[in-house]
C-alpha cells in the first residue's frame, strides 16, 4: 500500500468506535492516537538536512523503499514522516507500506536480534535487490532504550524518555544515519 492508504488505515483505526484487534485494547488505541498526533506534527514541522537533500538529488536509478510498520509503533511515528519527506525529494524513489502483523509478514526476513522490531526501511534497486536496511530506531534512541532496559525501567519511564529523545533530536540522527547508506545506494 502507498502512504496515503497507510494513513487511511491509521485514521480508520483511531476513529473507529469498535476498532479491530489489537486496537480494541485501550492501551493500543491510546498509543495509536498519540502516534497519529506525533506523525502529523513531524509531517508539518520536520526539517530535512542539506546533506540528505544532496544525496537524494544524486540518485539516478530507481529505488523502491518498503516500510514495515504498525500504527501502535512509537518509533514509527517519529521516523516515517522523515522517510516520506526524504523519498519525495526524488521521483525515482517510491515507497510502499506493509503492516508487520499482517500477511505477507515481510518482517520475518528482517528481524532485529531475533525480534520483529519496527519500523524497518528496506531500500531495493530496480531489480529487487536490497541496497540497505534501516531500523528500528536511530542509534541514539537505541542507546536510551538499552540503558533503560538494563536499569529495568518500567514501560512508562521508557516511553517518556524515548519520546523526549525524539523531541530533542528532531529527526537529525535518522537523517545522518540514512545519509551514510544513501551515499552508497
Amino acid at each position: 500500500m502507498d502512504f496515503a492508504n497507510y494513513l487511511l488505515i491509521f485514521e480508520h483505526i483511531i476513529n473507529n468506535p469498535e476498532p479491530p484487534a489489537p486496537y480494541n485494547n485501550p492501551d493500543y488505541l491510546s498509543y495509536a492516537r498519540l502516534n497519529w498526533q506525533r506523525q502529523q506534527r513531524w509531517l508539518k514541522t520536520g526539517v530535512l538536512t542539506d546533506g540528505v537533500r544532496g544525496a537524494m538529488a544524486r540518485i539516478t536509478r530507481p529505488q523502491h523503499w518498503t516500510i514495515i510498520t504498525e500504527p501502535w509503533c512509537g518509533d514509527a511515528a517519529h521516523n516515517i514522516p522523515f522517510i516520506e519527506m526524504i523519498a519525495a525529494l526524488n521521483p525515482l524513489v517510491t515507497t510502499s507500506y506493509q503492516l508487520r502483523d499482517q500477511p505477507p509478514f515481510l518482517i520475518e526476513q528482517y528481524l532485529t536480534n531475533g525480534t520483529k522490531s519496527i519500523p524497518k526501511l528496506i531500500a531495493r534497486d530496480e531489480n529487487g535487490s536490497d541496497l540497505f536496511v534501516w531500523g528500528p530506531r536511530p542509534t541514539g534512541a537505541q542507546a536510551v532504550y538499552d540503558r533503560l532496559k538494563a536499569e529495568n525501567a518500567d514501560f512508562e519511564q521508557t516511553k517518556t524518555e524515548i519520546q523526549k529523545w525524539y523531541n530533542e533530536d528532531k529527526g537529525q540522527s535518522f537523517q545522518r544515519e540514512l545519509l551514510t547508506v544513501l551515499e552508497y545506494a
